[in-house]
């Protein structure tokens, strides 16, 4: 069994943790890049996904003029242990809608209906929850009531309402995460161990799956569109 918790601040740094966690492990469902886990670049994400889901985490404590809110799915024997969470962004021209940025759920938990959860405690509170995710995972969010509105690059943009809601939706700009000295750090080691021709294939098939998700998103959207 699981409980949900709702943090209206910065998580205790064991919540942290455990959320950085499992955001490292299943970064290649949560970053908007959809690295594969084969792929030689595949550390860079694990460390930049990681550092922006900690810049939103730290924008709980309100300072940062951002709205964001944490839910997380806990173990009810042990409340101590993360099962899940999902961040999301509130509008801020709009009380009714809200983007999902990230939902994860511990692969032994799941099957268990903690992400349904997480969904429906969403839907709860916004007429419109808005999402984007890959191709592959649209026909869960459908099942959850959300529908498919359009592709958004390599991901599907989908809505609760059919429909974008057209509301100011902050986000942070995790552009400069990928400049800093850390990450060059990580660049630096992997084409130490790695090679420049491994790094250039890497980046090769790094755009090369960009381009088929990008496909795959456009062929979901045409698709559910020609039911309608």
């Amino acid at each position: 069994m699981f409980i949900l918790r709702r943090l209206d601040g910065v998580p205790p740094e064991s919540f942290q943790n455990q959320i950085r966690q499992l955001v490292i492990e299943h970064v290649g469902q949560l970053s908007s890049v959809g690295i594969s886990q084969d792929n030689a670049l595949y550390p860079l994400y694990q460390y930049g996904v990681g550092l922006e889901v900690h810049q939103y985490l730290m924008a709980l404590d309100g300072t940062r003029g951002l709205a964001v809110q944490l839910t997380l799915a806990l173990d009810a024997d042990a409340p101590d242990q993360l099962l899940g969470f999902a961040l999301t962004l509130p509008a801020q021209d709009d009380p009714e809608a809200c983007a999902l940025a990230y939902l994860a759920v511990e692969p032994s938990h799941r099957r268990q209906g903690i992400a349904r959860a997480l969904v429906e405690d969403l839907r709860s509170r916004y007429a419109c929850v808005e999402l984007s995710t890959f191709a592959g995972q649209v026909p869960w969010f459908e099942a959850m009531g959300l529908q498919v509105v359009a592709s958004a690059g390599p991901q599907v943009l989908m809505s609760s309402t059919g429909r974008p809601s057209g509301a100011l939706i902050g986000r942070l700009d995790v552009a400069p995460i990928y400049q800093t000295l850390e990450v060059m750090q990580i660049h630096a080691y992997l084409l130490k161990h790695q090679g420049d021709e491994a790094m250039i294939e890497a980046e090769r098939l790094r755009d090369e799956r960009l381009d088929s998700l990008t496909e795959e998103a456009k062929a979901c959207v045409a698709q559910r569109l020609m039911r309608h």
